[in-house]
């Protein structure tokens, strides 16, 4: 769904929660093809109940649960780690997750990695500006969200608790009593093509083109769609996404927390043979069980899934003069042990006036310390060749130059440009990291890859030394002095 300029607009794609029969009013906006009740907020501690009056009352744990449920807690950091970094959260389901008939190794799949070391002798190291074409989604058989999963780079190694992978979705088919978790890092979504029915245990999650989610480490969920279906996945290994801070913006801004949606409650009961996919140390295992993996009846906690639209982000910029570095347009961050470098942004760019006077419009040639890999969702982008499309892929390494050609930069240095509106019906994304990505052989050896054309730059010609004679004129003077 393109972004859009008309208030008018968003009233008709965004609408008000109705009141509720007790008479409160969620404070929450939703699209109106969405078919779910959500929580707003961002790390917060959440409550939800499928069934009223099921969440024990000034405990947690106690010997009997309301309605014969189990209670079963959700631990994903340190017991004693600070308050502001706990995470945790209390289900009260059917039958534990426990209840399962043991795990079975899964075939190795030479479509996905998790070791980005440049020992692996299937990842390769590579300075030149790589691009993909949109991977294609299968038309032959049906492959569902887990057996889609198609990594395309990372850094480290999810056994070493610090790093990450960007991969792809490629599917067309729901997962049916199939179910998946990933006990290695937690996931960031990105719907490009097809709209995502996310079930986890928490409640539903629909995700559409231009939103993204968050499935957090442990968390068992399954993907539905409704047909061809595509899209990215950032995945980090030892650290949580969080909203960057805010700084001398003050309290608002970017992303805002009002902005992400939680689901509520949903159970399942079902008696049945169902398949749980786990990834663990990037290998991947099953289990097997005789119910619903989505059985829990109601839940609290701050260790909760969520997904923001990303049409609702507020983009902020100079009003005077230059850019202001790419930062400020960071959705979510997740921290490394570095405090000074993030080991993973998520970044969007959306319509945004762009308004500076006496600057240098197109973005600055530029070397920067970071990994960058982008995509595009929808629209067009400029800054990219022509040959960057919704669903492809754009990568550069740290510190390798990049910027426009010369045609681009006569234009914009020659004259004044007005105020404009710049991309236009269009969202695209980059996924940046302090750390070196190395590229997988599915990627490397893909019939989509190409790389950009170092010609585009040829053309770039030495104006300086048109200036010779003003040039020896000035050093003269400052000589005699």
């Amino acid at each position: 769904m393109p972004p859009l300029d008309n208030p008018k607009e968003y009233q008709n794609i965004f609408h008000w929660a109705e009141t509720q029969k007790d008479g409160s009013i969620p404070s929450f906006r939703t699209r109106k093809n969405d078919p779910y009740e959500y929580q707003a907020g961002f790390d917060n501690i959440f409550e939800s109940e499928a069934v009223p009056g099921t969440i024990p009352q000034g405990q947690n744990s106690p010997r009997n649960v309301r309605f014969g449920l189990y209670a079963e807690q959700m631990t994903a950091t340190a017991f004693v780690a600070p308050r502001h970094l706990n995470k945790k959260a209390w289900l009260y389901r059917a039958r534990p997750a426990v209840a399962h008939q043991g795990f079975t190794d899964l075939p190795d799949n030479k479509d996905t990695e998790s070791c980005f070391l440049p020992l692996n002798p299937r990842v390769h190291v590579s300075p030149t500006q790589l691009a993909w074409l949109p991977f294609d989604i299968p038309s032959d058989g049906e492959v569902d969200f887990v057996g889609g999963l198609k990594t395309i780079a990372g850094s480290g190694d999810p056994t070493l608790r610090e790093g990450l992978a960007v991969h792809s979705f490629l599917c067309n088919k729901s997962m049916a009593k199939r179910a998946t978790v990933n006990s290695d890092g937690d996931y960031l979504i990105v719907a490009q093509e097809g709209n995502l029915d996310i079930q986890t245990e928490f409640g539903m999650l629909y995700v559409q083109p231009g939103e993204i989610c968050v499935i957090q480490r442990g968390q068992r969920f399954k993907v539905n769609v409704e047909g061809p279906t595509r899209g990215y996945i950032l995945e980090v290994w030892g650290s949580n996404f969080q909203l960057p801070e805010l700084g001398p913006l003050g309290a608002n801004g970017l992303a805002n927390a009002r902005d992400f949606l939680h689901p509520v409650a949903k159970y399942e009961i079902e008696k049945a043979p169902w398949e749980i996919i786990y990834k663990l140390g990037g290998k991947f295992f099953k289990s097997t069980q005789n119910h619903s993996p989505f059985d829990v009846v109601a839940w609290h906690g701050n260790y909760v899934p969520y997904k923001y639209d990303l049409t609702k982000f507020v983009n902020v910029g100079s009003i005077s003069v230059d850019h202001i570095d790419p930062s400020i347009f960071c959705v979510l961050t997740a921290p490394s042990r570095d405090p000074a470098a993030p080991l993973a942004d998520f970044l969007i760019f959306s319509p945004r006036w762009d308004v500076a006077s006496h600057t240098y419009r197109p973005p600055y040639y530029h070397r920067n310390a970071a990994s960058e890999l982008m995509g595009l969702i929808y629209g067009e982008y400029a800054g990219r060749s022509d040959s960057f499309q919704p669903g492809g892929v754009s990568f550069e390494c740290g510190f390798v130059p990049h910027g426009v050609a010369y045609e681009e930069f006569k234009a914009a240095s020659a004259a004044p440009p007005p105020e404009t509106r710049i991309s236009q019906g269009a969202v695209a994304f980059m996924m940046e990291s302090s750390r070196p990505f190395t590229i997988t052989d599915w990627a490397w050896n893909s019939e989509k890859l190409h790389e950009h054309e170092p010609k585009m730059w040829d053309d770039l010609v030495d104006n300086f030394s048109t200036f010779g004679a003003e040039v020896e004129k000035l050093l003269s003077e400052k000589a005699g002095r």
